[in-house]
């Protein structure tokens, strides 16, 4: 005897299966944003000061750009998002999809200056469309960053030991510099005849900016006014650093109360306390990035903090590592563990939005190299991809808003 069995709705439960996809398809996406990889590199050697020998391979054309899966840690092949010369160091807009990039080179507009190029991003994919270009002022342009306002960029130049401020308008170009200042002062390195200002930070709070000038063996201190993108010089007006140091980067813990400075020579990580209200440092400890049984030459490079500030990470190029220390409550390093960064001249790193991955440029050997981040313990773990990249110098994540 045949049963009757009466047809069940069927659209309703399909509708509300496929809205479950689409709310957990959304939630990952969420969770897992689009996020590109830019790197910045050397595309013209014989314009550095002095030359620099140009290394065999295929010459890079500017800036090149990559899709990062933070899920794998993977990259898709680079590719160029911009033709730019020398751009050895990148900056973006806080809110905006704007890029800036330093220019490193010794004459621009027939002065003897570097430049600082300002880019629109394509959300989309990625690519730069150049809007403008400045003088920085001075020679060299090493180191660029926007303040937290995103009303201006601060730029380093290595050249000639000077930093500036340039005004960004509304539609992202850049204004010539609403400040300037030419460092003074000398190391007793044969490399520190003269002041070279590494790079150019704001303390946590925004109210003071900071130059590790790397000639001078000092931390030049000055209040900013973001409003009119001023600087005068503070009081005291700097910090001094050990003698052939050489402080080149300077980055702080998340509570902004603890500095880190990279020193290149010394290859010294020097730790100081920060007093926000008075704008003062005070060193706490000094500790080498390299085990205590080499003896081979090492300059050190790039220096941050992860995003959790339980873990400090800083290249060796010659060595050719990632120094990883711990930090302890007081802010001091402790347990310094090196890993190998698959190739040579480490010049810079940087960190994925969430502390999981950091990503190596190796200039020498021209390959971008990715590590996994153990959450524990912050030790590194290559993932097995090597991304192949001219001259690599500056690599920064990116996510559109």
């Amino acid at each position: 005897m045949n049963r009757f069995h009466p047809i069940r709705p069927f659209f309703p439960r399909f509708t509300l299966l496929l809205g479950g996809l689409l709310c957990a398809a959304s939630a990952l996406a969420q969770s897992n944003p689009q996020t590109f990889l830019y790197i910045g590199t050397y595309t013209n050697f014989e314009l550095l000061s002095p030359p620099h020998a140009v290394p065999d391979g295929e010459h890079s054309k500017g800036i090149y750009v990559c899709r990062f899966d933070s899920a794998t840690g993977l990259l898709s092949p680079p590719v160029l998002a911009a033709e730019s010369l020398n751009p050895t160091f990148m900056a973006f807009h806080p809110t905006r999809p704007f890029l800036y990039a330093a220019n490193e080179i010794y004459q621009y507009n027939a002065e003897p200056t570097g430049a600082v190029t300002a880019f629109s991003i394509n959300p989309a994919d990625g690519k730069l469309t150049s809007l403008n270009q400045v003088s920085s002022r001075g020679g060299g342009a090493c180191y660029v960053k926007v303040d937290p306002t995103g009303r201006n960029v601060l730029v380093a130049n290595f050249g000639s030991g000077s930093v500036a401020v340039l005004p960004i308008q509304s539609d992202g170009k850049l204004k010539t510099a609403s400040a300037f200042v030419q460092q003074e002062g000398k190391g007793p390195s044969p490399r520190q005849l003269g002041p070279h200002a590494h790079s150019f930070v704001l303390t946590p709070d925004g109210h003071f900016a900071v130059s590790a000038d790397f000639g001078a063996d000092k931390l030049f201190i000055y209040r900013f006014d973001p409003a009119n993108g001023s600087l005068t010089p503070h009081d005291p007006p700097f910090v001094s650093i050990k003698p052939g140091s050489a402080p080149r980067h300077i980055t702080f813990a998340p509570d902004g109360k603890t500095a880190y400075v990279l020193n290149e020579i010394s290859s010294t990580v020097t730790v100081l306390s920060y007093d926000a209200p008075k704008g003062t440092f005070q060193e706490q400890q000094t500790i080498s990035t390299l085990p205590s049984d080499f003896t081979g030459p090492n300059t050190a490079a790039e220096v941050q903090v992860h995003p959790s500030g339980k873990f400090l990470y800083a290249s060796n190029r010659g060595h050719n590592t990632i120094a990883v220390f711990s930090i302890d409550e007081r802010g001091k390093l402790s347990t310094l563990r090196n890993f190998s960064v698959q190739g040579r001249t480490p010049r810079n790193f940087s960190l994925d939005p969430q502390g999981r991955w950091l990503v190596v440029a190796n200039q020498d050997t021209n390959n971008v190299v990715v590590f996994a981040v153990d959450p524990q313990t912050g030790d590194l773990k290559p993932n097995g991809q090597t991304v192949t990249v001219p001259a690599p110098l500056c690599v920064r994540f990116w996510q559109p808003e």
